[in-house]
């Protein structure tokens, strides 16, 4: 009751000083609370309520209402649950952008991978393929020392920064990102255009506790946060099938591997 007949400020129960500086809302807290005007506003901490308090005017609406912030979502659940195919009607109806987290990592470091890296990309190593190459090269009289030269290279190619190896570690075995990782991705969301002032939907992070711990620390708050509940059983059916495909076409792949695998070794032979 005491809280209602209280005059709030123009931000309401939201942080003005993190609205103005970093375009969030962020909630203030009742102990970092400040009195400006005969309103009362809420800050999210005691450095921003000082910095309030020293030019106030700078910070409250004058001619025309403070603008709020575009929308920004945080789609949760667990893989297969139909996260991204939610996300990207949702962006379509509402105006914002679509981030696909995940797949935003693979992209950040598909240039040198030359492919993708993951549980969901990791095909079984064609031996076969490797054993073809070597034939054909002997049957074709390729020079040793070109592809030495070859390989040489690729590797060079395939060189990765400290970011880019922590990128690989987590989709490839979980690891989790450091701090100063998801600040080079995460941040530019919420800070810089395009994004700043159009919104968007972040599907798939966070992911992990401390993935959303990290939001918290550096004050990056989603306006509304969805998880995504649904059976195994409805996983299993979304899932199940395409990979089966996938195992049988690399299953067939294999048979026609060593069909030609066959094939090469008795023109050799010849």
């Amino acid at each position: 009751t005491k809280e209602k007949k209280r005059h709030m400020g123009d931000t309401k129960h939201f942080c003005p000083v993190s609205l103005k500086e970093n375009f969030v809302l962020y909630p203030g807290l009742y102990e970092h609370a400040a009195k400006y005007q005969e309103k009362i506003y809420y800050f999210s901490t005691s450095e921003y309520r000082d910095k309030f308090l020293k030019n106030p005017e700078e910070y409250v609406a004058h001619n025309e209402p403070i603008q709020a912030p575009p929308l920004r979502v945080c789609l949760l659940g667990t893989h297969g649950a139909g996260k991204t195919t939610c996300a990207r009607q949702i962006a379509d109806k509402l105006g914002i952008f679509h981030i696909q987290f995940e797949e935003y990592l693979q992209e950040l470091v598909l240039p040198k991978t030359k492919e993708k890296v993951g549980p969901d990309f990791d095909g079984e190593p064609e031996e076969d393929d490797n054993k073809m190459t070597i034939l054909s090269q002997e049957l074709d009289n390729f020079s040793q020392t070109m592809t030495k030269t070859e390989t040489e290279k690729s590797k060079q190619e395939v060189e990765l920064t400290d970011e880019e190896e922590a990128i690989k570690a987590n989709l490839m075995d979980n690891e989790a990102l450091p701090p100063e990782v998801l600040d080079n991705i995460v941040l530019d969301w919420w800070r810089k255009e395009p994004f700043r002032s159009t919104g968007f939907i972040l599907d798939g992070f966070p992911r992990t506790l401390d993935e959303a711990q990290y939001l918290s620390e550096r004050g990056l708050c989603p306006d509304v946060a969805v998880y995504i509940q649904v059976e195994e059983s409805d996983v299993l059916d979304r899932l199940f099938p395409p990979r089966l495909k996938k195992w049988k076409e690399r299953q067939y792949r294999k048979m026609e591997n060593k069909k030609k695998l066959k094939d090469l070794k008795t023109k050799i032979r010849v």
